[in-house]
């Protein structure tokens, strides 16, 4: 992660423990320690899709470490008239120190941070969500006191978070079971690349025998609308509810990248329990995303 965070193949385990060490010590010490990492600088965050957390969080902490952070609407900007990636990574990189973007095309991203000569940090795209996944680790690591825990994702397999979980799962070494429909199967190639840490099981409640985390996100994601009444009949079985819950291990814990669909994907007696941490989860992505930007823009100056 010394330029760019694209995905999770862009950190290694060294630099995760860095990171979390370093957003440990950010989030104890929040209002003394941030320092002025980007004293003078200004980040353009540019957002194709509505946000609450990740532009929150992103804005909180840009100004948090002594930054500027400027919203940018895809929409109204020229790249949402035409103008090409290329360019549009041209001109910012004379305009700003770094850009946070949340849109839709994965590949679109990475061919920002091709050109730009400044970092691009992936906000979300419809393929991979690693500031979300990173902020899930970290809170796995608080509640648990290592990553050396059985995570069970329960939903659409094929999703961003799903996605970056496997790849989660490779970087360190957690045990990962993704539960869905076949319709809705993971990714084979990441599913390969993420062997032997991460297994496909159709079945939910066999999928979660011993889990000490369950994790499910929306089953109709930004972009996929049209889809909305297929998906809701076909991952029906997969709702993540107390039934369910009762066959995890004894303590288990429930994460969810918000927001949350009750009566969906999951079921007021889960969400609204003890066994939910993911308010924890929300708030801990502003303190991942303070180090990660600490950390690229550290790198930066070396």
């Amino acid at each position: 992660m010394y330029k760019d965070l694209l995905t999770l193949r862009d950190i290694n385990r060294s630099e995760l423990d860095e990171l979390f060490e370093l957003t440990g010590k950010l989030k104890r010490e929040r209002g003394t320690f941030e320092g002025n990492v980007l004293k003078g600088k200004s980040i353009g965050l540019i957002f194709a899709k509505s946000s609450t957390r990740t532009r929150v969080s992103f804005e909180v902490g840009v100004h948090e470490l002594g930054g500027n952070p400027l919203y940018l609407d895809q929409s109204r900007m020229q790249i949402g008239r035409g103008e090409t990636v290329a360019d549009t990574a041209n001109v910012l990189s004379r305009y700003l120190h770094g850009i946070v973007i949340r849109t839709f095309s994965q590949q679109d991203i990475e061919e920002l941070a091709r050109v730009a000569t400044i970092p691009v940090i992936n906000a979300l795209t419809d393929e991979y969500h690693p500031c979300q996944i990173l902020a899930d680790l970290y809170t796995i690591l608080e509640k648990s006191g290592t990553l050396n825990v059985k995570t069970v994702f329960v939903g659409d397999g094929a999703s961003n978070i799903a996605n970056s979980l496997m790849l989660a799962a490779k970087l360190t070494g957690m045990q990962l079971v993704v539960a869905s429909p076949r319709e809705y199967a993971p990714c084979q190639a990441i599913l390969e690349e993420c062997a032997p840490y991460v297994q496909w099981c159709e079945d939910p409640v066999e999928a979660v025998k011993n889990a000490d985390y369950v994790y499910t996100d929306v089953w109709v994601s930004m972009g996929f609308e049209e889809e909305r009444a297929k998906r809701l009949s076909t991952l029906a079985p997969y709702q993540v509810n107390a039934a369910l819950m009762s066959h995890a291990a004894k303590d288990v814990k429930f994460l969810h990248c918000l927001p949350a669909h009750r009566g969906e994907e999951v079921a007021a007696d889960v969400m609204d329990s003890d066994m939910s941490i993911v308010f924890d989860e929300a708030e801990n992505r502003l303190h991942v995303q303070k180090a990660v930007l600490s950390m690229i823009f550290r790198n930066i100056a070396k």
